[in-house]
């Protein structure tokens, strides 16, 4: 086992197996600041993660959907997680598209505790998004052991960089 599928798998025991993760996911702001330079916006949401990509049913119309729109490159930190990274962030429509049925029922258990109470599934505007990861960090035992993933690539990398 290589390093890449060695932080593949303390991923999958942090974050997988239908788990309801809280994450902070940044965008880009779609005004700049004072001096014209793009402004991060943070905020905390729910996510289930399988194979590379979190899931985060939310609605179409947010402020952060709207950021994403027009720059879909987002950063991430898993909460207590010492996981961070970056990745594309995409929209996938309706949560009752028949295309999403599958994806909606693991969402709906993994978030079955707040689900119905915090989603209209009736409104078209109850989407999913996917964040897609692109590179990520895993730290183990406060930073005894870290690995820089290359997530396009599926190799460790140097930090922060996909080859």
């Amino acid at each position: 086992m290589n390093r890449f599928e060695e932080g593949l798998k303390i991923i999958e025991k942090r974050c997988g197996n239908g788990k309801d993760n809280v994450i902070s996911l940044a965008t880009i702001a779609m005004e700049p600041n004072a001096e014209g330079k793009p402004r991060p916006y943070v905020r905390e949401v729910d996510a289930l993660y399988e194979d590379g990509v979190f899931y985060i049913t939310t609605w179409a119309k947010s402020t952060k959907m709207q950021q994403i729109a027009q720059h879909n490159e987002v950063a991430f930190a898993v909460s207590n997680g010492w996981f961070s990274g970056n990745g594309i962030a995409e929209n996938l429509g309706w949560v009752l598209d028949p295309k999403n049925a599958e994806l909606r029922a693991k969402l709906r258990k993994a978030f079955s505790p707040w689900y119905d109470f915090a989603n209209n599934e009736q409104d078209e505007n109850c989407v999913i998004l996917a964040v897609r990861i692109t590179r990520a960090i895993v730290i183990v035992d406060h930073g005894a052991v870290r690995y820089d993933m290359d997530f396009v690539n599926k190799i460790e990398t140097e930090e922060g960089k996909i080859k």
